[in-house]
């Protein structure tokens, strides 16, 4: 499932463990960490002729060797102030499927932090996404603020609808989409994760699905409602259950969501208003069984409207832009950057006392009680801008 503007997707995904790692060189200088490899070997891994993104394949035991690009900014001094440091901290990050969706910009905003990146992409999703990551097709918009480009660690197939491998039906194991993934199931990716890597610091859920999603509520069926339901609210639920073992006591989980879990939003059908309702409910107590138990803040974003191609199946996205560009407080388009560094931001220590809490990030929409593009109000001399 991809997260969107809306959030909400047409597919999520999947975790499945695979033995590819993704390294995705910076324009900066190359540095090797060994644990148990040969310097021969870390000698060939990091004389790269091309700054073009690369996969290598291990048959074997995954190498402990982790080859990353370190800019400038990694051995200066940081700047005075509030900054917000992830540096040394993991991320997990499950719905990336695409260089233009909320996904990819928490990604980008948590590397940028100095976070180290790891993704659950959607089986069906998994060759597509990696080969583009390998042919540079990324690059543009892999760029950080310092200039280097966001290094993805590792690519883990994910399908967050089955927390395990009994839960799938056999034809989703048959079916050719997931042929040659192993390990896909909530569980099992966690338990890929801890064997990676051990532990994880950051949780992001950034997918959705509702198959009936184009339905108003009154036509949708009881599957499509409950599908909806298990994707896009229980599959955080599930997410948090399996990687809280593994993550570090202060670490934080975010989600998105959408302003029609309390608002009508005619057009946003097939459950899905009631899944993000039940994601927001979800998010307080997650925050306090988390922050009892395991020392965890869960929190959840609720963005405006943004034009990635998930939310597009909705069929109405552009039109929600607009809606949002005429009558919120800010007068301006969303970007995939502000949600992006608003998470980084609530998963860094600076926002240390905030769990439980729906932040909104849609330039003040959803303090609007009325649309003032209604003729309505055309004497009242609203100030704004006509185009965008």
């Amino acid at each position: 499932m991809l997260a969107t503007a809306l959030p909400m997707a047409t597919t999520i995904p999947c975790i499945s463990f695979s033995t590819r790692r993704i390294f995705m060189p910076k324009a900066s200088d190359w540095s090797v960490q060994p644990k148990t490899t040969s310097s021969n070997t870390l000698t060939s891994s990091s004389n790269i002729s091309s700054f073009q993104p690369f996969i290598r394949t291990f048959t074997s035991t995954p190498t402990n060797v982790t080859t990353k690009a370190v800019s400038e900014a990694t051995h200066t001094k940081s700047a005075p102030g509030l900054p917000i440091d992830l540096r040394g901290k993991r991320a997990f990050i499950a719905g990336v499927a695409d260089d233009n969706g909320y996904g990819w910009a928490i990604a980008k905003s948590l590397a940028a932090a100095g976070a180290e990146i790891l993704v659950g992409t959607w089986v069906p999703a998994l060759n597509i996404f990696e080969s583009s990551l390998r042919r540079g097709k990324f690059d543009a918009s892999r760029k950080l603020p310092d200039g280097s480009l966001m290094e993805i660690t590792k690519v883990y197939p994910l399908d967050a609808v089955y927390d395990t491998l009994e839960d799938v039906p056999e034809d989703v194991k048959a079916n050719k989409r997931y042929a040659g993934s192993s390990k896909w199931t909530v569980q099992e990716a966690a338990e890929s994760v801890k064997q990676d890597f051990g532990t994880i610091d950051i949780l992001v859920h950034s997918l959705a699905n509702g198959p009936e999603v184009t339905k108003p509520l009154l036509e949708t069926s009881r599957k499509g409602y409950l599908a909806a339901i298990s994707a896009s609210s229980y599959s955080y639920v599930s997410l948090l259950k399996h990687f809280i073992p593994i993550m570090n006591p202060g670490g934080a989980s975010i989600s998105l969501t959408y302003i029609a879990s309390e608002r009508i939003i005619p057009g946003y059908g097939g459950g899905m208003s009631s899944a993000k309702a039940a994601l927001e409910s979800d998010t307080r107590v997650l925050a306090f069984e988390a922050g009892r138990r395991h020392k965890i803040r869960v929190n959840t974003i609720s963005a405006g409207p943004l034009g990635s191609r998930a939310a597009k199946a909705i069929g109405f996205i552009d039109k929600m832009i607009d809606y949002s560009f005429a009558n919120a407080p800010l007068q301006k388009e969303l970007s995939a950057d502000e949600v992006g560094n608003t998470a980084a931001f609530l998963v860094c220590p600076l926002a240390s006392a905030i769990t439980g809490a729906v932040v909104y990030v849609d330039n003040g929409l959803n303090a609007m009680g009325v649309g003032i593009d209604s003729p309505i109000f055309g004497e009242l001399g609203v100030p704004k801008e006509n185009q965008r």
